[in-house]
């Protein structure tokens, strides 16, 4: 199902299939944690272990957006409907399979932890959002039941087109254990600029997903993702920015729409093919990160948020209203 030409440079960027259009990933913060270098702001935040990990995705070039933030190859995407689909179990299965036979090559390695190794054997997180669309998997919601019956964490990252499937997650009792948006772009204009989507009515389907988001209150842990681009002087898209003063009151009005249980407010790294459309001039300094969290804040005082926590190596911050309510508990996987 994923044409010759695209299988190869996904395997060459050490992406491994798993099926006729799944694919796992070894993230570089599981590579740190073996090694003993620290774990991901996710482990920070929330808890998780990044050892254990599995950073993975059903619909590895299909998406409806072609984010120019994007690390992924969005000029090879394959579009938005999915062929010869695969069952959830048998996704899983090689997608576990697949992720053993990379980390096999961490036995070579003089310094990572036997233990950790073994234990990032069998994951006990499902972090779907690699590359391409999740929501655009027919059966999402078999697979993410699957991931509970595995006594796994979920996490579901989603750019909130398919608010029909988010819908048909909360029917089905199948939602994740945490369900995060892409908010890219605080206003229309500058998120049809952004994201380039094959929909025609994209703004509007974002939307929806984020009031769907509100009602979903004590249903999932629910949080707002920020995705920080500076203006630069040099290279390609130089001028587009997503942090201007003009934004902060537009990115609130949204983050009140869907009122989360967290934000996060991240720098932009220009990695993958991401470089190739932005400079790393775009990449805000981890100062500005900061500020502008300061001023979402400000804007959002009223309903009680405050940063909870920083990781700085990530260029992330966490915004939420009770910092106890940040670490997973069992009974919400």
């Amino acid at each position: 199902m994923i044409p010759k030409k695209v299988r190869e440079v996904l395997e060459k960027q050490q992406y491994r299939i798993a099926g006729n259009h799944s694919a796992v990933k070894i993230c570089n913060w599981t590579k740190n944690s073996l090694r003993g270098r620290g774990g991901c702001f996710k482990e920070k935040f929330y808890g998780i272990k990044s050892h254990r990990c599995c950073q993975m995705t059903p619909a590895v070039m299909w998406c409806e957006n072609q984010c120019i933030h994007c690390w992924r190859a969005i000029e090879m995407n394959l579009g938005m409907k999915l062929k010869d689909v695969d069952y959830p179990r048998e996704i899983l299965d090689k997608i576990i399979e697949e992720r053993k036979k990379l980390l096999y090559g961490f036995k070579s390695e003089k310094n990572y932890s036997e233990k950790k190794f073994k234990e990032a054997l069998e994951p006990n997180i499902f972090t779907l959002s690699l590359s391409g669309e999740p929501t655009l998997y027919p059966k999402l919601p078999e697979m993410l039941r699957e991931i509970r019956k595995r006594k796994a964490v979920s996490f579901l990252v989603t750019n909130g087109q398919n608010p029909a499937m988010i819908k048909k997650l909360e029917k089905k009792n199948a939602l994740p254990t945490q369900l995060t948006i892409s908010v890219n772009a605080p206003n229309k204009e500058l998120f049809l600029v952004w994201h380039k989507s094959l929909r025609k009515d994209a703004w509007e389907r974002f939307n929806k997903t984020l009031k769907i988001i509100k009602e979903l209150k004590g249903k999932t842990r629910r949080v707002i993702r920020l995705t920080l681009v500076r203006k630069s002087e040099k290279g390609n898209n130089k001028e587009i920015s997503n942090m201007e003063k003009e934004h902060i009151s537009q990115y609130a009005e949204l983050i009140k729409k869907a009122e989360p249980d967290f934000i996060h407010v991240k720098g932009f790294m220009s990695v993958g093919f991401a470089r190739e459309r932005m400079d790393y001039d775009k990449m805000p300094m981890w100062e500005e990160v900061i500020e502008f969290a300061k001023k979402i804040q400000k804007e959002l005082k009223e309903q009680g948020h405050k940063i909870l926590g920083k990781h700085e190596y990530s260029r992330a911050i966490v915004l939420g209203k009770n910092k106890k309510e940040l670490k997973i508990k069992e009974n919400q996987i």
